[in-house]
């Protein structure tokens, strides 16, 4: 059984019920990944690894799993990428670094355990920004990630190879990780669904660490569905994270349907009108968006939280100094091993002291109270995520490291450790996907991808894909 290539990629929820009826076999998926990988990845540089041969052999276990009828559940046989943070037993883990080339765990992290218990089948690494921090660089072992809708365009980052492949097709199912906006940011830039959990509900254990207190591990997919599969797959209870929530995950896919009539949904529209400075584009494409929850039957209201200048300067503080800490070590003993955005970005932490770091921490818990009270009564906020279409990826490599370019609105919520999913609106005049990001209250993840999925269905979105030459 083959697959059309000239026809659009599978969804995940697709192809899965697709392999539960016995229309696709799990070979015939994987050799379309495959062949997609071969074709177009050469422009977009997503992998920095393929694990061809092992995900063939998965595949054919899968297929007689299924003749026997032991179907594991709705990701059995779907191909799965994961960002190269995620350590995979036995494969090269490298964090896109050259500190880490000959870096091969000996154990699965938590999230590749569970997707394997889940019976998707790992086709290989995916790029990211150096540790999760650095940008994109050309002074590394592998070339930076490139947006599919123009390679000549920046994915966003840090998970950058997790965006560029869930758009173009490449493969269903990525995972990438959230210190402050590294999921969101390639969803919106490349125009895909990417949400940030609630702090805690994905395990951290066996993913190379950025910042403690703000990493989070998350779903990027081409639609919410997918995420919602995803994420049921993946979320729980860990007790080998220190981080991890104790309490009990109850799936979200099973909640997507049943609309959005009567929910109140509140617009933080200061961190785009005032806080922050939006391209009319974006802004013309996230009112219009607001008017689908509206006639979907949802009630806007007007929110007011912090400026968004507190919240990026106190994620900021954090990150940087947690971010020191893990690397000072090799900072010290071979900085030349860093590419220089990432050496740049990490040594800035070193000159955050332990006053700024307690200070950070304490207005966290209050930037963390006003969260909670603007919550109160409502079901979900809605707001900006990328300000502008993606810029061109040379502009966004260039030093200073520090400079301000296609800002996102992303801090509020990483440091509410609160859900916060990005998903495209619309496309500028020139092609490229526009944003929009619907946050929630901690744990009410579910409810936050239900918006985002009534959102899709209502829209035309989905049914365009990136214009790849074959």
């Amino acid at each position: 059984m083959r697959l059309d290539p000239s026809a659009p990629p599978l969804t995940a929820a697709a192809a899965s019920r697709a392999l539960a009826a016995g229309r696709l076999t799990a070979a015939a998926l994987v050799e379309d990944c495959l062949a997609r990988i071969a074709a177009q990845d050469g422009r977009l540089s997503s992998f920095v690894l393929v694990e061809a041969e092992a995900a063939r052999r998965a595949a054919r276990r899968a297929d007689a799993a299924l003749k026997r009828g032991q179907r594991q559940g709705p990701l059995h046989g779907i191909p799965v990428a994961l960002k190269d943070i995620y350590e995979t037993a036995g494969i090269r883990t490298t964090a896109h670094s050259r500190l880490l080339l000959d870096h091969v765990p000996r154990a699965d992290s938590t999230v590749a355990q569970r997707l394997k218990e889940a019976g998707a089948i790992l086709i290989g690494k995916l790029a990211t920004h150096e540790f999760a921090i650095g940008g994109p660089a050309f002074d590394l072992p592998f070339p930076p990630a490139r947006n599919p809708w123009d390679p000549e365009r920046f994915t966003g980052g840090s998970s950058s190879g997790s965006g560029a492949a869930a758009a173009a097709g490449l493969v269903p199912l990525t995972m990438g990780s959230d210190t402050s906006g590294s999921i969101r940011g390639p969803a919106g830039y490349c125009g895909i669904a990417g949400l940030k959990p609630t702090y805690g509900l994905v395990p951290r254990t066996g993913v190379i660490p950025l910042s403690y207190s703000l990493d989070h591990c998350g779903p990027m997919c081409w639609t919410v569905e997918d995420c919602a599969l995803l994420l049921d797959a993946v979320a729980g209870p860990d007790p080998a994270d220190p981080g991890s929530a104790e309490r009990p995950y109850r799936a979200s896919r099973g909640r997507l349907r049943g609309g959005i009539e009567g929910m109140k949904i509140g617009v933080v529209r200061h961190f785009y009108e005032r806080d922050l400075e939006m391209d009319p584009e974006a802004a013309k494409a996230l009112e219009a968006a607001l008017a689908v929850l509206k006639r979907l039957g949802a009630k806007l209201v007007t929110v007011s939280l912090p400026p968004h200048e507190d919240w990026d300067a106190c994620c900021r503080t954090i990150l940087y100094a947690e971010a020191y800490a893990i690397h000072e070590r090799d900072l010290k003993e071979r900085p030349e091993q860093y590419a220089a955005i990432t050496r740049a970005r990490l040594t800035a932490g070193g000159v955050v002291s332990a006053a700024d770091y307690i200070q950070a921490t304490r207005w966290r818990r209050e930037l963390r109270r006003r969260y909670a009270e603007a919550m109160d009564g409502l079901d979900a906020l809605v707001t900006a995520c990328t300000l502008a279409p993606a810029p061109r990826i040379e502009d966004a490599a260039k030093p200073p490291f520090f400079a301000v370019r296609g800002r996102l609105i992303v801090a509020p919520f990483n440091l509410a450790g609160a859900p916060a999913l990005s998903l495209c609106c619309g496309f500028s005049e020139s092609g490229l996907p526009l944003s929009l990001q619907i946050a929630g209250a901690p744990f009410a993840d579910a409810t936050v991808l239900r918006i985002g999925h009534a959102y899709e269905q209502a829209t035309p979105w989905r049914e365009r894909r990136p214009p790849l030459a074959e």
